[in-house]
């Protein structure tokens, strides 16, 4: 070989290896990662954040949007629980900071601001979403990059399935599904109803899916199943052939907007019979949208501001003197992620991913607001339920379900 050829074989072989190099630092690590790679979170990401002078946690929810208020009651519980871990010390001598990004209640920008949370403001572990699909859109993210990530209320079992940094202080969708139902049977002695169903949602296909295998086992029979799309405004044609059915009940396991409209349509087209739903009905804005309508239905949650367990009054206390009004489920969920996860931290060896993911892992008979909670081989929140019914324009607690 020419020396000159030489020359330029050597420079070409360096600027790949470069290059190569290059590439390998920049790939995310945890599961799926390339060998060798970092994540944040993890490895060297976990050894920078153990410099740090804060401990930074990430945040995303639907702070506008459609079902903003399940984002902004959320919010407003993790800043509850974000105040009292630093007023009483912090974390490892550490005061937490939150950084947190408002995902709009849009599957591709859930995804987008985890990982802009990850890869830019390298958080050691994030808290979201509320609701299933964003939660599945962005836990991909943290798990694909080894970043714990805890979901305050995403009930869908398919979340935390997967992987082994995606974990849950709410309970299943299963169990949601068997509360509600067990109450309809036990609780209203009712035999038929009917199902009206968000068929682009994933939290309402699967609760409806669950509460139809739970009453039907029970005994039970659902006279008809209708599907409509989050966003629509007519329920007309879907309520009729509802009506025909001559149901006891109707199963609504929408998101609070839909649920406002469904209750109002049902009502002019005389349907008087209660219509029974699951926590995504959990917002003051359900009676603003339905009124007297809405009054008389049930629907299944995850605490009740009337309970008297120490926990929830001095909750209620303190979310009233900061925020000035009456916490709901959502804001209880965020109270609750953020403490499991603040304890799971101080139990840690290290801020690495993993260190935290099983501190997580191993959290048993944690004293929330919703709740004893303990979590399980897969991840998700052991706990009870409760039965609330609108009265008044209010929920009004009526009874706790264990789990089974």
């Amino acid at each position: 070989m020419h020396r000159k050829s030489r020359k330029r074989f050597a420079f070409s072989a360096l600027t790949l290896l470069f290059a190569l190099v290059g590439c390998d630092k920049m790939r995310g690590g945890g599961e799926g990662a390339a060998p060798g790679s970092q994540a944040p979170g993890s490895g060297a990401a976990g050894s920078a954040a153990a410099e740090r002078d804060t401990i930074l946690i990430g945040e995303f929810g639907s702070l506008t949007g459609s079902e903003a208020t399940f984002g902004q009651s959320t919010h407003n519980g993790i800043v509850l629980a974000l105040e009292e871990v630093n007023a009483a010390g912090g974390i490892k001598g550490k005061k937490v900071e939150l950084k947190t990004y408002d995902d709009q209640g849009k599957t591709q920008e859930a995804g987008t601001v985890v990982t802009r949370l990850i890869t830019e403001d390298q958080v050691v572990a994030i808290i979201g979403e509320v609701a299933s699909s964003l939660s599945l859109a962005g836990g991909r993210v943290a798990q694909q990059y080894g970043v714990p990530m805890v979901s305050p209320s995403s009930t869908n079992p398919q979340v935390t399935q997967i992987g082994d940094m995606i974990f849950r202080v709410c309970f299943i969708d299963p169990y949601q599904g068997f509360v509600v139902a067990k109450f309809a049977r036990e609780n209203l002695k009712l035999e038929n109803v009917a199902v009206l169903y968000d068929q682009a949602q994933a939290y309402s296909k699967g609760l409806k899916d669950d509460f139809v295998k739970s009453f039907t086992e029970m005994g039970g029979k659902i006279t008809s199943e209708q599907a409509y799309t989050g966003g629509d405004q007519d329920f007309s044609a879907q309520l009729t052939t509802i009506r025909g059915t001559n149901p006891q009940a109707i199963f609504v396991p929408g998101y609070y907007t839909d649920v406002g409209n469904i209750a109002l349509q049902s009502r002019k087209l005389g349907l008087t019979v209660p219509l029974l739903g699951g926590d995504g009905w959990d917002s003051s804005k359900l009676p603003e949208i339905a009124g007297d309508a809405i009054n008389g239905s049930y629907y299944s949650n995850h605490y009740s501001d009337e309970e008297q367990r120490p926990e929830v009054q001095a909750f209620v206390q303190k979310y009233k003197a900061k925020f000035g009004g009456t916490p709901d489920g959502l804001a209880a969920l965020g109270y609750d992620a953020a403490k499991i996860l603040f304890d799971a931290i101080g139990r840690a060896p290290s801020l690495g991913g993993k260190d935290i993911a099983a501190a997580l892992a191993g959290t048993k008979d944690f004293r929330g607001v919703t709740g004893v909670i303990t979590i399980d081989e897969n991840r998700n929140a052991k706990k009870p339920a409760v039965m609330l019914e609108m009265k008044g324009g209010k929920p009004a607690y009526v009874a706790t379900v264990e789990p089974k």
